[in-house]
């Protein structure tokens, strides 16, 4: 039994249940007591016999044996049965077992460090708007759209977003999703175009309206921390120089790609396109296509016509790989409210007006 005291007072374990065949009990070890050790900020196990001295001590003092060969039983409640113990022989009789305490655990990063779901607190405009809408119900897009706009109350423009998880693994080459959607209502903000060029193309690219055109120069800028940009165009004769920035745009999803329409011959209407509401999207690795459709202030008429160029634009750019039931749930929601979630054989059948 361990009793709880200040560092000084040594906690007793007493041992019970000894079963000898020829020795007394009271000739024999009747208790221990845990003793601190301020060099090596350890517990020290110190016997209060000298007749007998165990020679082995098993996890959670659980049972000893004794060095004359004399099989006996400890029956003890320690307090913290995780501790490593190692056994030292003490020369003036009496054993000396070191508790060690387990090292401390490492601190959590990342998204390992985040709160349960569980454990969340949510603040009181949240806990009012999610009130709004049923949790498992599924929603058809109007109504959903119309509770998006209902749930915006904060102070500033909220995005309105779409979430789609589809039944793909992006680990599979042929089951990678990265496209690009027109958005015809635009998307609310403004965009700041970045063109990489040479030549000819420099007059090109400022006269279609880049905010920021150059060349190797703009290269060295953008190593050297330049980034008032929100998209990159390059020529494809510029990728072979455009390579050495990929550690610096890729983390950002700057890089220029193909696949995103940003490497292209046709400057001028890549960078209307981008001005104008053209978005790029990819699945994560789980899956999952986050995509931003507009502003909570447009109309619910301009939302719906975005929400379903963003479904059509997913929906068309499928994945070869892709097996079974492709959609598996959709949901939109503002910048900082909670879900809504779409009846998704609604939204592939919705027609617009």
């Amino acid at each position: 039994m361990m009793a709880s005291s200040s560092a000084s007072t040594s906690a007793t374990l007493t041992l019970s249940s000894i079963h000898l065949p020829q020795e007394p009990k009271s000739s024999l070890i009747s208790s221990f007591s845990f003793k601190p050790n301020p060099k090596t900020k350890t517990l020290v196990l110190q016997s209060q016999s000298e007749c007998t001295r165990p020679t082995n001590l098993k996890s959670s003092f659980g049972s000893f044996t004794s060095s004359k060969n004399s099989p006996f039983l400890v029956s003890a409640v320690a307090a913290e049965a995780d501790l490593g113990e190692v056994v030292d022989e003490d020369a003036e009789g009496g054993s000396v077992a070191t508790v060690v305490a387990p090292p401390p655990s490492k601190p959590k990063k990342g998204k390992a460090a985040l709160p349960l779901k569980r454990d969340r607190t949510r603040s009181k405009r949240f806990l009012e708007i999610q009130k709004l809408r049923e949790v498992k119900k599924e929603y058809d897009v109007k109504t959903a759209v119309s509770l998006l706009k209902q749930m915006s109350s904060t102070k500033f423009t909220e995005s309105a977003e779409a979430h789609f998880r589809l039944n793909i693994d992006p680990k599979y080459n042929d089951q990678q999703l990265r496209a690009t959607v027109n958005l015809p209502k635009g998307t609310g903000q403004v965009v700041r175009v970045a063109v990489l060029t040479q030549g000819e193309k420099i007059d090109e690219a400022k006269n279609a309206g880049a905010d920021i055109v150059g060349g190797e120069d703009l290269i060295e800028q953008i190593k050297g921390g330049f980034m008032e940009f929100d998209k990159l165009v390059a020529t494809p004769d510029m990728m072979p120089k455009v390579a050495s920035l990929g550690k610096i745009l890729g983390p950002r999803g700057l890089m220029p790609n193909p696949k995103a329409g940003t490497v292209t011959t046709t400057i001028p209407q890549t960078i209307e396109e981008f001005k104008k509401g053209k978005v790029e999207f990819r699945a994560d690795k789980t899956g999952i296509v986050h995509l931003p459709f507009g502003k909570a202030n447009f109309s619910e008429e301009d939302l719906i016509v975005n929400l379903m160029a963003a479904v059509k634009s997913v929906e068309t750019n499928k994945p070869p790989g892709a097996k079974g039931v492709y959609w598996k749930s959709a949901h939109i929601c503002s910048s900082m409210g909670p879900s809504i979630r779409l009846d998704i054989k609604e939204m592939l059948d919705f027609k617009l007006a």
